[in-house]
């Protein structure tokens, strides 16, 4: 956990200083690569890198339906964990992602996916009842409910954010407060701490710039 900590919190830092110094407009790439031996439309092998993506996942959202990752089909989006009752960083990260929310609300290109990391008491009604109170309507904004161990192992391998249970924290549960920004490939080609608004402003610089790179 501490691990992904830091990977995670020198990606930060290094997005941040990269997007403000490339001349030409193009996000990083976030997570494990390779490289792999493919072949072109006219049969030439070529050296590619192969960055690590999001793989499928199947949760319930806050209507009950089983949401899979085909919902974001087509389109970027933004994913972050979160747990309904946190009292410490969740309702300032939420608060400042709402502004991301709004100025994207009518764009159809763009997702926002937030994962309960409470699998004991955030079940759909009460990530419903969540939505509501922020001001969420509509499918653009999903809140998944899933299992302990389908979403800790989804936050923890896939989209490097650190979560967890723990006795000793004041609402039971620890995590990092990071919007993840996805690309189209399911490639993460960006993490924002929700809780800092500088981070949250470059993230609605960054979306664009992001949607850019699919209408070359």
């Amino acid at each position: 956990m501490l691990k992904n900590h830091i990977i995670i919190s020198t990606c930060v830092l290094f997005a941040v200083i990269l997007s403000a110094c490339q001349q030409e407009k193009r996000l990083p790439f976030y997570g494990e690569r390779h490289a792999e031996t493919v072949k072109d439309a006219a049969g030439n092998e070529k050296i590619d890198t192969v960055y690590q993506t999001i793989p499928n996942w199947s949760f319930l959202n806050q209507d009950s339906v089983v949401t899979t990752n085909k919902v974001t089909d087509g389109k970027i989006y933004i994913a972050d964990f979160f747990f309904t009752s946190c009292t410490t960083i969740c309702p300032t990260m939420h608060r400042n992602l709402m502004t991301v929310y709004n100025a994207y609300k009518s764009d159809p290109d763009v997702m926002f996916i937030s994962h309960t990391i409470d699998f004991k008491y955030d079940k759909p009604a009460a990530l419903k009842k969540y939505a509501q109170k922020l001001g969420v309507d509509g499918p653009q904004w999903q809140f998944l409910y899933g299992s302990k161990d389908s979403v800790y192992t989804l936050a923890e391998k896939s989209y490097l954010v650190a979560v967890g249970e723990d006795s000793t924290a004041k609402d039971g549960y620890i995590h990092q407060g990071y919007l993840v920004l996805v690309d189209k490939d399911r490639r993460i080609r960006g993490a924002y701490d929700g809780t800092k608004e500088e981070q949250v402003e470059q993230l609605k610089k960054d979306i664009p710039v992001l949607l850019a790179e699919y209408k070359k």
